[in-house]
């Protein structure tokens, strides 16, 4: 365990409603930096897995039975943040996520520091009245976020075109080199073999994400058709779940393998000839970086922070237009084509992460964003008392 039991530093709440995927690994990343730096960190999450993992840490896990999106249990997970905030009593609360952003805005409004992180913006992802909803309600709770952090310009500037009057902060992913890092690809598939039937030599390639409509597969799916008219022994392995996982199934050839939830996605990506990300949308996602951390090509497409994500000669060669099965495909069987420059692409990929987007320069980020919203530790008794009584909202 990581936390000092001496003197416990400022004390800082992390909300996440994802307790799996790029949001909890980023949660992960950053309650491990900060007790190491002395913070009592605390996490409300739903549980499981990701919950287990928090207090193997150290940090104080506390539940927070939040669903995905809004509806019937708003109220009910607002009283229950509101006992979390009450009982642990933050220096500074981190809300991850749009159900994270919406719940703890309305609990905490502005009385401690409170940053808010997106993850992608939420009216992004929905259509309609939803849409409309989402956008009037970030413009109006922009008011209670000491700062709001984007990992990346084109996140920040899709909130300022909205009109959200936010106190901007530019904060990049990042992945942690020694956890994400090459291995010879025929260990990795030796491994590999004792969770799903491929074959050794066959060309895999590789998706990393919650199967849902924002991550693509679908759109991968159609594009694959193509791929394997030129490289008819390649495979596509899928890894994660979601609410996407039947109706993909059904459609899916048998070339391609459903690798199901898996709790540290590294071995897909080093056993990986190449790896796909062809979302719709996004922040700046983990899994193009983790795979680059692993010396791996990667093909993504030009949404949200891909670009910004990428060294500009990779960007050139391996971003590819959204919403375009053709393009993707065309990428894909190029690299898959190519050995020579996939290795060469995969090199700059690792050393690219490792100048830019190390996990430990971005946690460094937020923990001195922290030191700036609240101010010299010790912080002032009258600021640390607010949260002694419950709070009702």
């Amino acid at each position: 365990m990581l936390q000092s039991a001496s003197r416990p530093g400022p004390r800082v709440l992390h909300l996440t409603q994802p307790v799996d995927g790029g949001v909890a690994r980023v949660v992960q990343d950053l309650a491990r930096a900060q007790l190491e730096a002395g913070w009592a960190v605390t996490v409300a999450c739903p549980g499981g897995v990701f919950a287990t993992e928090l207090r193997t840490l150290g940090a104080d896990v506390r539940p927070w039975g939040a669903t995905r999106s809004p509806g019937p249990s708003l109220l009910r997970e607002v009283r229950e943040c509101s006992r979390v905030v009450a009982q642990v009593s933050p220096d500074l609360v981190h809300a991850h996520s749009a159900k994270a952003g919406l719940v703890g805005r309305l609990v905490v409004r502005g009385r401690v520091p409170t940053v808010f992180q997106p993850h992608a913006w939420s009216f992004e992802a929905v259509d309609g009245a939803t849409s409309v909803l989402a956008l009037t309600w970030e413009r109006w709770a922009a008011r209670w976020a000491s700062a709001v952090v984007c990992v990346s310009e084109a996140e920040r500037t899709a909130g300022m075109r909205a009109g959200i009057d936010g106190r901007w902060h530019l904060l990049p992913n990042g992945v942690d080199p020694l956890r994400c890092r090459p291995a010879p690809t025929d260990v990795a598939r030796a491994d590999l073999a004792l969770l799903c039937e491929v074959v050794p030599t066959a060309p895999i390639v590789v998706c990393v994400g919650r199967l849902c409509r924002q991550k693509g597969q679908d759109l991968l799916l159609e594009a694959w058709d193509t791929v394997v008219r030129d490289v008819p022994d390649a495979r596509l392995i899928l890894v994660g779940d979601g609410p996407d996982r039947d109706r993909l199934r059904q459609r899916a050839p048998e070339t391609v393998l459903f690798a199901g939830a898996v709790a540290d996605a590294v071995i897909w990506y080093q056993a990986a000839d190449l790896v796909v990300l062809p979302s719709r949308w996004e922040g700046m996602a983990l899994a193009p970086l983790e795979a680059m951390a692993c010396g791996r090509p990667v093909v993504v497409t030009d949404v949200g922070g891909a670009r910004e994500s990428m060294p500009p000669y990779l960007a050139r060669r391996c971003v590819v237009p959204p919403g375009s099965p053709a393009a993707l495909a065309q990428a894909l069987t190029t690299l898959l084509l190519d050995p020579s420059l996939r290795a060469s692409l995969g090199d700059q990929g690792r050393r690219h992460v490792l100048s830019a987007h190390d996990a430990h320069r971005t946690t460094a980020a937020v923990t001195d964003l922290y030191h700036d919203l609240t101010g010299p530790w010790p912080a002032a008794p009258a600021a640390a008392a607010q949260y002694r009584e419950p709070i009702h909202s």
